[in-house]
């Protein structure tokens, strides 16, 4: 009787993780109508596990849905989302500051080896990608978590997170900033692991708002398109 449950809801995380993938690879762009037939056909996906699928990427904030619109993939105007990085840059900057005081070495141990094997997968990708899966495998979702200020937490992990991950995941892709942005990383780590609270936050601000200018000069280079 349980098991074609099991089946059923392994089908959905799959859907889930397939079309989340899509959407923050920019497979699925922003804006992009999206319907469930050509969903299933281009991904290879059935209904069920489709729809309970949309509705959990919906609850994320990825999707909208319109009276008589059907469904799109969430975006954002420019403006935007100058905005969200500028709530990220005092946000995260805070988040950094209190991981400074708050994670364990152990934590921050750990972190330095998840940087390790972006490292890796930056050289794989040759210097073209940086992409951090969601949770534990991501700096700033690590970084928050690592805060122990769970409203702030709550604040960066929600809708801002998955909606901010779509134009990291861009932007990530301009040249020479995977590993300037491992670098800043890095540099970040270190200032964690001396218990530099003031440094880190103030790392953590400009890595963010070297983020937001470098999405300025591409949107005005016409070479990211929002």
């Amino acid at each position: 009787m349980n098991q074609p449950i099991i089946q059923s809801s392994t089908r959905a995380d799959e859907a889930f993780d397939c079309l989340q993938t899509a959407i923050i690879t920019g497979e699925l762009a922003p804006g992009e109508k999206i319907g469930e037939l050509e969903l299933c056909n281009r991904f290879e996906l059935t209904r069920g596990p489709l729809r309970e699928a949309l509705g959990r990427l919906e609850s994320r904030g990825l999707l909208v849905r319109r009276p008589h619109a059907g469904v799109k993939v969430v975006s954002v105007s420019a403006e935007e989302l100058m905005e969200l990085y500028r709530i990220r840059e005092v946000m995260e900057g805070l988040a950094a500051r209190q991981a400074a005081e708050r994670m364990t070495d152990e934590e921050i141990r750990a972190l330095q080896e998840t940087l390790d094997a972006h490292e890796k997968m930056i050289e794989e990708a040759k210097g073209q990608a940086y992409y951090q899966a969601e949770g534990d495998y991501d700096f700033h979702h690590r970084i928050a978590t690592g805060s122990r200020n769970t409203k702030l937490a709550q604040m960066l992990l929600g809708d801002l997170y998955y909606m901010v991950r779509m134009y990291r995941y861009r932007l990530s892709t301009s040249a020479g900033r995977p590993h300037m942005a491992l670098g800043e990383h890095r540099h970040i780590v270190e200032a964690l692991a001396r218990r530099d609270g003031e440094l880190a936050e103030f790392l953590m601000k400009r890595h963010i708002n070297a983020a937001r200018q470098n999405i300025e000069k591409k949107i005005k280079e016409g070479v990211l398109t929002i």
